[in-house]
Parts: C-alpha cells; sequence; structure tokens
C-alpha cells in the first residue's frame, strides 16, 4: 500500500511511499483509507515544530483527519464490512491521569497521551489503517464526500459543549453569536451556532473568494470591518476565537456583553508581541463576570456529537468547505497553502470519488 509519511525538519519532510499492508491484531478491524484532510497542526508537524514521532523512528505516516470504510471487523464490534468510519485521534496515557481514567482523554494532565499522525503514533494518511473499534466513529453513509470533516467537527463540538457547560455556571441564554476567522474551525462553529438556534456573525479578512457567500447561505453575517468595531457593534454573548491572531484574541475578550464567554479555539505562534491594557483588561472580565476558556482535541463524545451535526447539515454546503481533492501521488501539494484555500483534502482512494 502507499502512504504520505513525515520526516521532520528535513530537506523533503513529505513523501509517498510503499509500506507493508498493516496486519489487525486481536480486537483490531482493518480499514481501507479513503480521504486525508490537511490542517495548519499537519504543517507544524511537517516543519518539526509539534508533535513527536513515534518510538525508534524518524517518520511517521501523517494526519489526523481521516475517512476510511471497514474491510474487516471483529466479531461484536459493532462494526461490518462498508461501514464509513473515522478514527479518533487521541489515545489516553498508560499511567492514566485522571481525566483519561475517565474517558476525558481530550482534557488528560500529564501530557502522556499520544495522538495519530501528531505525537508518537502513525496517522491515518495510508491505503490502508488498522483501529481498535472502540477508537473509531461510524458516520452516516451519505456523508462519504464531507466525512473527512469530522475531525474538526468534533473539535468544534467540543468547543460548544465547553462553552455552555461554562455559562451553566449560572442562568445562560445566549443570542448572538461571534465567530472571529472563517477557516474549517470557523465555518464549522458557525454551523454549530446555527443548529443552535443563534444569531450567528463571522468575521474574517477575505472580503473576495468563497468565504462570504457560504457564511450568507448558512443564514450568518459576514464581516470584514476592524474587530474592534464589529465587537462595539455586536457585543455577543459568545466569542468563539478561530484564529489565534493576538489582537482578535485580546479585542474578543474585551468586548463581550456582561457575563460574555469567550472560547479559544485558535493557537497563537509565539514571539509576537502587542500592546494591552491589562488593567482594563482585567477589570472588564472581572466586573462582566465574563469568561475565558481555551478548547483542543476531542473524545468520544464529540466524535458522536460531531457526527449528528454533520449527519443534520446540508452536505452540497459542507463540501463547499473542502476546497481541493488531491490525489495521493501529489499529496505532497496539499500541504502548501493556496489562494482561496479552506480545507484541502488528499484522496487515499481515487476509485471513492
Amino acid at each position: 500500500m502507499r502512504a504520505v509519511t513525515v520526516t521532520p525538519d528535513s530537506d523533503d519532510p513529505l513523501e509517498v511511499r510503499e509500506l507493508p499492508e498493516p496486519d489487525p491484531g486481536p480486537g483490531e478491524m482493518l480499514v481501507r483509507g479513503l480521504a486525508l484532510g490537511v490542517c495548519g497542526t499537519d504543517r507544524e508537524v511537517v516543519s518539526g515544530g509539534h508533535g513527536a514521532l513515534p518510538e525508534g523512528r524518524e517518520w511517521l505516516v501523517a494526519g489526523h483527519e481521516s475517512l476510511g470504510r471497514v474491510s474487516r471487523a471483529p466479531e461484536g464490534s459493532g462494526f461490518v464490512g462498508g461501514d464509513l468510519v473515522v478514527g479518533v485521534v487521541r489515545r489516553p496515557d498508560p499511567v492514566p491521569c485522571g481525566a483519561c481514567a475517565r474517558g476525558e482523554f481530550d482534557m488528560c494532565r500529564n501530557g502522556r497521551f499520544t495522538e495519530r499522525g501528531i505525537k508518537g503514533a502513525d496517522g491515518y494518511g495510508a491505503q490502508a489503517w488498522v483501529i481498535e473499534p472502540e477508537y473509531a466513529v461510524k458516520l452516516d453513509a451519505g456523508l462519504k464526500r464531507v466525512g473527512v470533516l469530522m475531525e474538526p467537527t468534533s473539535v468544534v463540538a467540543k468547543a460548544w459543549e465547553q462553552i455552555e457547560r461554562v455559562g451553566g455556571r449560572s442562568w445562560f441564554d445566549p443570542q448572538r453569536v461571534l465567530v472571529t476567522g472563517a477557516g474549517p474551525i470557523g465555518l464549522l462553529a458557525a454551523l454549530l451556532g446555527k443548529q443552535r438556534g443563534l444569531d450567528v456573525h463571522v468575521l474574517d479578512r477575505h472580503a473576495e473568494g468563497p468565504k462570504p457567500a457560504m457564511v450568507r447561505d448558512l443564514g450568518a453575517e459576514y464581516h470584514t470591518e476592524d474587530i474592534e468595531r464589529v465587537m462595539s457593534d455586536l457585543a455577543p454573548d459568545v466569542v468563539v476565537e478561530a484564529t489565534g491572531a493576538a489582537r482578535p484574541v485580546f479585542e474578543a475578550m474585551a468586548g463581550t456583553s456582561p457575563y460574555g464567554i469567550v472560547c479559544l479555539t485558535g493557537v497563537s505562534p509565539s514571539g509576537r508581541r502587542i500592546t494591552v491594557d491589562a488593567g482594563s483588561l482585567n477589570r472588564d472580565i472581572v466586573l462582566e463576570n465574563d469568561a475565558v476558556v481555551g478548547s483542543v482535541n476531542a473524545n468520544l463524545r464529540h466524535y458522536r456529537q460531531a457526527a449528528e451535526a454533520l449527519a443534520a447539515a446540508d452536505e452540497q454546503w459542507l463540501e463547499r468547505i473542502i476546497t481541493r481533492r488531491v490525489p495521493l501521488d501529489r499529496a505532497v501539494e496539499a500541504f502548501d497553502r493556496q489562494s482561496g484555500d479552506i480545507k484541502p483534502v488528499i484522496a487515499l482512494d481515487p476509485s471513492a470519488e
């Protein structure tokens, strides 16, 4: 079989190479890879800025945004041949910490978890992969074109769960949400906001391209003005911050309605400095009972929530998030940012297209 592999921080870090067909161990199932999504985390792994290799190896199979079809499943696993599935990214640490022991491995406290395609374990960027049934999630059969969006949707599902849990500390009846950033996470956050019946607004810097129409077709409002003005005009009850850019992060914290919640989902690069009136920001957060929460990764519960959200969404709208489908033999191209990109996807099985 062929697989996309990464040798981080080398002269030619990406390679499509021939590897032996995987042999499922006891209790594992064999899955035929259909598609692999590529995101900023994957690019960080390629550059050596994030993640870790499997022990004793100088490379790993790339990718954590999976989609596959079950080829062979153990009896009694709940899966049968032909099922459309996605693999969960993270595995709990072997110790385990309290969170991992309770199935909340997305909140691991000692950092000894592994992540397929990212930290210490091969990813899903192969024409075949094996997985434990308890870490696979079944998708509606009609999602074969867009099911590769499951992993980023799980991240967003967790973010919304976190928002609702924090809001539940008291009476909570949000009406208006601002999503900053219209990449895959931002668009999917807007989708789940609309599914909750909220007045959704999306702020992005791109006035051209597919994003404005996608947001409008979702029934949300698209903004390109300065964030300070947008926050002042909207005073949103909830902000889902999906850019990781320093200024939107701090403007969001300072501009919500009283008892507002800011959920940070974008990872900021280090080394960039801005001037912030920390005293004023602290005063606003305290006096208005505001909350700021970071959210990353997902556990099985969030994957199942994501599967439900995708099944309830307009499939044609979801497919517009996937702006490029790259054949496996040109997989390296999917890791290069291109103008107009939202989500590039590698087609692991051309016959499935």
